[in-house]
């Protein structure tokens, strides 16, 4: 063999090798990564929302005047019926003075009419006794007959005498009871003068200081109830069709992004904002919160349904993700092949349910590389369960 062959034959094992590893390369074992079926997965949807109080007022008082006491600033607990703030009350006190004084007046007027009333039913009883008998005289001839008739007179005098005293006596009665009516209108509109809590309540503003002219009706303090506070979450409309009153949800707060508090959905608004095609849900808490802020903004999670087994793959391993389909790399008997399969729920975090198309002992790659081709083998490792 000369030179030239020997050169020839080296070349040629040269290409041998280098084609054995090339196809050892092209063909060789590729590891991948794939899922496992799940057991209870809770199908979530998502709002963005703010912490609000369903029972909430803004108090002030019924009349006018200054103000003259605060017994309450923000932040302050107060009991049903607790004083928070007081007006300047000395001429509504006069008033009711007065009015005590009416009804003094009034009842005494009275008491005079009933004694009136007495006096005249005595003197009727004297005139008609004095009447009977002269009439009796007046037949045997032993009285005048102008003397009978001036007794006749006399007892219908008296008579008269007691239907006006019985007039005075219900006009008595009609003052008094307009006196009481006045008196206890005058007591209220004292009492009005004091600002009460009407419930147990927290106050979150206080928007008048002392000495402030208020009218009647104008706000001191805003308070809420705080056994009765929720999140009112909006939820986009394509999202929220299945939510239903209430389904379990979570809580999480922008000041405390780390903890998830537990709650349930209370309310779904029948009417959708219509521009922003969002829906309003309220999702209480499952036990009212020690400390809150009226207006901070709130994430929610409220749980749908939970999927008892499930096989879940990321948007990014599907290849042509469709409304309700996809194609994904499965791995069936060691070897990737792809698949045409139907998809059901999609997760918060990415991932989307498969519903059909996969064989049942299969399993799904879920990161894409580019060493995926039909029919090649495949070592795999098990993606961690989450």
């Amino acid at each position: 063999m000369n030179s030239k062959q020997i050169l020839l034959a080296g070349i040629a094992a040269a290409i041998l090798v280098a084609a054995g590893a090339v196809g050892w390369w092209i063909w060789r074992a590729v590891p991948v990564q794939v899922t496992a079926s799940q057991r209870d997965v809770a199908v979530q949807v998502f709002g963005l929302g703010t912490v609000e109080a369903r029972i909430a007022s803004k108090i002030g008082f019924k009349v006018s005047g200054v103000l003259v006491d605060l017994k309450a600033d923000v932040g302050d607990r107060v009991a049903k019926g607790a004083t928070l703030a007081s007006l300047d009350d000395r001429e509504q006190t006069a008033r009711l003075g007065r009015a005590r004084a009416a009804v003094e007046q009034t009842e005494a007027t009275l008491q005079r009419a009933i004694a009136g009333l007495a006096k005249a039913e005595v003197n009727y009883a004297n005139a008609r006794t004095i009447n009977e008998r002269r009439q009796k005289l007046v037949q045997s001839s032993s009285a005048s007959v102008e003397s009978a008739e001036t007794a006749k007179t006399v007892q219908e005098a008296a008579q008269a005498d007691v239907s006006v005293a019985s007039g005075d006596i219900a006009v008595a009665r009609a003052a008094t009871g307009d006196a009481r009516a006045q008196l206890q209108q005058e007591t209220a509109t004292l009492d009005f003068h004091t600002l009460m809590a009407p419930y147990d309540a927290m106050i979150t503003a206080r928007s008048k200081e002392l000495g402030s002219a208020l009218a009647a009706g104008e706000p001191v303090f805003t308070i809420v109830d705080p056994k009765t506070i929720w999140v009112i979450a909006f939820v986009d409309e394509s999202k929220a069709g299945e939510i239903e009153v209430g389904a379990p949800a979570e809580i999480v707060l922008r000041s405390r992004p780390n903890e998830r508090v537990p709650g349930k959905v209370v309310r779904i608004e029948p009417e959708s904002d219509r521009v922003n095609e969002e829906r309003r849900i309220a999702v209480a808490y499952e036990r009212p919160p020690g400390k809150f802020n009226i207006g901070e903004q709130a994430e929610v999670y409220m749980t749908t349904r939970h999927l008892s087994n499930a096989v879940l793959v990321p948007e990014a391993a599907i290849i042509g993700l469709a409304k309700n389909s996809g194609t994904v790399w499965a791995v069936e008997n060691g070897r990737l092949a792809q698949k045409s399969v139907t998809l059901g729920h999609r997760l918060l975090d990415g991932r989307y349910e498969i519903t059909g198309g996969l064989a049942p002992d299969a399993h799904v790659v879920t990161a894409l590389s580019s060493g995926l081709r039909d029919g090649r083998a495949v070592r795999i490792d098990e993606e961690p369960r989450r």
